[in-house]
C-alpha cells in the first residue's frame, strides 16, 4: 500500500472523527484501527503497542505530579504563594494583575498543568483583581494566559510526555553526517531548559500587562510599598515558597530523577499539609486522590492511542516525507521556524496538548534534526507554542476555567486574552531565533 494512501487512511479517518466531534482519544485509535484494517494487519498489534507505551519509568512522574498539585491546593500551600505574589504588587499600575503572573509562575513551578494553574490562581486573584477595580473580563484573560505557564516552568507534565516520545526515535544517518552527534533528550534536561523560556513568555505578559494597564487606569493600592507586608508573607509562606526549591533543586543538583522528585514532592506536600499547616484533612486527601485517578487515566487513554498513531508515522517513513518536502521549500532556518510555530499555534488551538505533542513529534523532530536544531530546544519551543492554546479558543482550556471563576461570558474573556495570545506567540519566535535562551543553563549544570 503506497503511503499516499496510508495518509489518506489515518489522517483521513482522523479529521473526520475530529469534525463530527469525536473526542481525541477516539478519532486517533479509530484512525489507527482503520489504518491496520487497510493494511490486512491484526488489530492485536495496537494493543501490543498501547501496553509498552505506559511502561516508561519516567511516565511514573505523571499521576504523581498531579497528586502533588492537588495536595498543594487542597493544603494551603498553593493559597500562601499566591499571597507572596500579591505583596509585591504594591503601588504599581497593574501591580495585582502582575502579581498573578508571579503566582502562576509559582504554581506552575509545583503544578505541571496550565488549566490546574489557572483554577488555583484564579480562584484567589479574580475576585482580589476585581475588588481593587479591575473589570472582570480583563482579570480572567491575564489569570488564563498567565495559566499557560504552568507547562512551560518545570516540573511540566507536557515536558515529561514530549521526553518519552523523542526518546524513542532515531536520528535521521543524514544529519548525523552532516552536524554530527547530538545530545539525547532527557527529562532533567528539559527541566532545566524551561526555565528562561518561562522567564522570557513570563515578561512579555508583564510588559503587555503593564501597558494596557496604564490604559485602562488599573492603578496599584495606593499605598507605599510596605517591605513588612512582603516580610510577612514571606514569612507565613516560607513552607511553600521552599516546595519548588526542594523539587526543582533536587533535580537540577542530580539528587534525585524527575521521576523521583515527583514522589517527593507528594510526601513534602503531605508532611507540610498534616504537621506545618495542619490544613490538609482525610477528606482533602481521598478528593485529590480521585482528581489524580481521573486525570492520569484521560492522559494515559490519550498516550495509548497516540503512540499507536505516531509508531503508525513511523514505519511508514511519513516524518521523512514531511521533512523533505518542508526542505525542499527552504532551507532558511528562520523560516522554517516561522513555519513550525505557525502550524504549532493553529494545532494548539484545536487539539489537547499531550495529544499533539504526541502526534507531532516523531513528524517534526526529523525536520529540525535535519536542520542541526537541538532537539530539547525544539522540545521547548513546540511546548510553549502549545501552550498559548490554553488561552486562544476554541479549546481554550484555560479560557474555560477563567470564565467559570469569573461567571461572564467567553467571548468576553477570549477578546481581551487574544493580545495576551498575540505577546506569548512574539516570546516564543525569540526563543526559537535564540537557542541559547534555552540551553544555556543545561550547559552549566554539565547536560
Amino acid at each position: 500500500m503506497a503511503e499516499s494512501s496510508i495518509v489518506l487512511v489515518l489522517f483521513g479517518t482522523f479529521l473526520f472523527l475530529l469534525f463530527i466531534g469525536a473526542p481525541v482519544t477516539v478519532s486517533l485509535g479509530a484512525a489507527a484501527l482503520a489504518t491496520y484494517f487497510s493494511l490486512d494487519k491484526t488489530p492485536i498489534v495496537m494493543v501490543q503497542m498501547a501496553f509498552r507505551s505506559v511502561g516508561n519509568f519516567p511516565l511514573m512522574a505523571l499521576p504523581a505530579f498531579i497528586l502533588a498539585g492537588a495536595l498543594m491546593e487542597a493544603s494551603g500551600i498553593s493559597r500562601r504563594l499566591v499571597a507572596v505574589a500579591e505583596s509585591f504588587a504594591g503601588p504599581f499600575t497593574g501591580g495585582i494583575s502582575a502579581a498573578t503572573v508571579l503566582a502562576c509562575m509559582f504554581f506552575g513551578a509545583i503544578s505541571g498543568s496550565g488549566p490546574a494553574t489557572t483554577a488555583a490562581v484564579g480562584m484567589l486573584m479574580i475576585p482580589a483583581m476585581v475588588k481593587r477595580g479591575y473589570d472582570k473580563g480583563y482579570a480572567s484573560a491575564i489569570t488564563a494566559s498567565a495559566g499557560g505557564l504552568g507547562i512551560i516552568i518545570p516540573p511540566s507534565i507536557p515536558m515529561v510526555i514530549y521526553g518519552i516520545s523523542a526518546i524513542g526515535l532515531s536520528v535521521p544517518i543524514e544529519a548525523i553526517a552532516k552536524f554530527g552527534s547530538f545530545q539525547s533528550v532527557s527529562i532533567t534536561k528539559m527541566f532545566i531548559a524551561g526555565v528562561f523560556p518561562g522567564l522570557v513568555i513570563s515578561m512579555s505578559l508583564l510588559i503587555l500587562n503593564y501597558f494596557r494597564c496604564r490604559k485602562l487606569g488599573y492603578k496599584g493600592s495606593g499605598e507605599d510599598w510596605d517591605m513588612c507586608v512582603v516580610a510577612k508573607a514571606a514569612r507565613e509562606g516560607f513552607w511553600s515558597i521552599l516546595a519548588p526549591v526542594v523539587i526543582l533543586g533536587g533535580i537540577y543538583s542530580g539528587w534525585f530523577t524527575p521521576t523521583e522528585s515527583a514522589i517527593i514532592a507528594i510526601f513534602y506536600t503531605l508532611f507540610v499539609g498534616l504537621v506545618i499547616h495542619r490544613e490538609l484533612k482525610l477528606a482533602d486527601i481521598f478528593r485529590s486522590l480521585e482528581t489524580t485517578t481521573w486525570l492520569s487515566g484521560r492522559v494515559l487513554l490519550i498516550l495509548f492511542t497516540a503512540t499507536v498513531f505516531g509508531r503508525i508515522l513511523v514505519q511508514y517513513q511519513i516524518p521523512a516525507i514531511v521533512a523533505e518536502s518542508m526542505l525542499s521549500m527552504t532551507s532558511n532556518i528562520y523560516v522554517i521556524w516561522f513555519l513550525i510555530i505557525a502550524f504549532l499555534l493553529f494545532v494548539g488551538m484545536f487539539m489537547e496538548t499531550l495529544a499533539a505533542i504526541m502526534i507531532l513529534t516523531p513528524v517534526l523532530l526529523p525536520v529540525t534534526y535535519n536542520l542541526g536544531i537541538d532537539p530539547v530546544h525544539f522540545g521547548i519551543v513546540m511546548i510553549c507554542s502549545l501552550s498559548i492554546g490554553f488561552a486562544t479558543p476554541p479549546l481554550g482550556e484555560n479560557l474555560f476555567v477563567a470564565s467559570g471563576i469569573s461567571n461572564i461570558s467567553l467571548e468576553e474573556v477570549t477578546t481581551k486574552a487574544l493580545p495576551f495570545a498575540l505577546v506569548s506567540a512574539t516570546g516564543v519566535f525569540i526563543i526559537a531565533f535564540f537557542p541559547e535562551i534555552s540551553l544555556f543553563l543545561p550547559r552549566v549544570f554539565g547536560y
